[in-house]
């Protein structure tokens, strides 16, 4: 009998599948003034598509791509720093580019206040975007949060926080999500009870314009691992910041910690600030247990008009551009390239690969 139960359970494992997703992570996805005269056509309206048109295969082919909004998307009165506000082409042109989910617990999420974080929410909805970090009220963070994630046979829980919202207070019943212990904890506990494969922090943290995080969010990400998150993303100092995984101490798993993907598309140019990087995390699971296989990454910049020869605000695979900048800029992209890869190269863990698009 005993030898025969040991048959059943082996079988039983035998031909359980090998389950794997596919998560795309990107970082900000910002409107400056100088993008929103570009994306202006000669009848009024704006267009952004064109800005992903060299990285929308690659969004769209992730099981789930992520990527951080940090505008307000308004009907009138568009305008970028410091009160970004962006028009609702700008949601389509994400949606488009194959984006399943907006984080939207950010520093700029109030900028036009209560209308314009309900408007933004609203036209997201309507819209079909799922978002996360901000809502209406208690009631509806209740209903969403932690947002969880179905794909591949996969539940992925997801919670998503900010630091602040630039001394902008959320009026009641709005509720921001921001960086809480006692409520990250709480959070936390919930999403354990939701029975997930994986629990992903996205977290807007840290410092602006460095690219080592400083000690305390180090430490912040340590406590999310030890709280139960699986895997930490991070994002708000606009420029790119290392990569690691980590052993568990208990388990027999890793851990992807990534502290800033930098900039997706925006109008910033100093040096540093005028790209930033897709992550891909790949999960696997196998007899329900669910392990950290691969955390890749492909390097991105941002092409800019009356420079490069473009309309618009294109984002180019920087390490494989599809077309060569002026002279100047070839050297802005390779110095942004050559930096990156000298940062990863000392401070990412060893098992952390780049990859490629449009190889060629």
């Amino acid at each position: 009998m005993l030898l025969a139960a040991i048959k059943v359970v082996a079988q039983q494992h035998f031909v359980s599948p090998i389950s794997r997703i596919d998560i795309l992570f990107a970082g900000d996805l910002m409107q400056h003034e100088s993008q929103l005269n570009a994306a202006k056509q000669n009848d009024g309206t704006y267009s952004y598509s064109p800005c992903y048109n060299h990285i929308r295969e690659e969004v769209s082919m992730a099981d789930i791509a992520i990527a951080n909004l940090e505008t307000t998307i308004g009907s009138t009165r568009y305008g970028g720093y410091p009160s970004f506000c962006a028009p609702d082409s700008f949601l389509y042109a994400a949606k488009g580019a194959g984006f399943d989910v907006l984080l939207f617990a950010n520093n700029h999420c109030l900028d036009r206040g209560k209308r314009g974080a309900e408007h933004t929410l609203n036209m997201m909805d309507s819209l079909g975007i799922i978002h996360c970090g901000v809502y209406r009220d208690s009631i509806d963070r209740n209903r969403r949060y932690p947002l969880m994630l179905q794909k591949n046979g996969f539940r992925i829980a997801l919670l998503n926080y900010t630091y602040g919202t630039n001394g902008i207070v959320s009026t009641p019943p709005m509720i921001v999500n921001y960086i809480d212990k006692d409520v990250m904890k709480k959070d936390i506990a919930k999403a354990k009870a939701m029975h997930p494969d994986a629990i992903i922090a996205c977290m807007h943290w840290g410092e602006e314009y460095i690219s080592l995080p400083p000690t305390h969010i180090k430490q912040l990400a340590q406590w999310l691992i030890d709280e139960g998150v699986d895997h930490v993303i991070g994002g708000h100092p606009h420029v790119l910041q290392p990569m690691l995984t980590q052993k568990n101490k208990e388990y027999p798993k890793q851990h992807a910690i990534v502290y800033s993907l930098g900039n997706l598309i925006s109008g910033m140019y100093a040096r540093g600030r005028d790209g930033g990087a897709l992550a891909k995390l790949q999960l696997k699971k196998f007899c329900g247990i669910t392990k950290l296989e691969k955390l890749q990454y492909t390097l991105t910049w941002v092409a800019r008009p009356n420079r490069d020869n473009v309309e618009n605000f294109i984002i180019l695979p920087a390490a494989t551009p599809p077309f060569l900048p002026n002279s100047g800029s070839r050297h802005k992209l390779d110095e942004f390239v050559t930096d990156s890869r000298m940062l990863f190269k000392k401070y990412n863990s060893d098992n952390i690969e780049e990859y490629y698009l449009n190889k060629r």
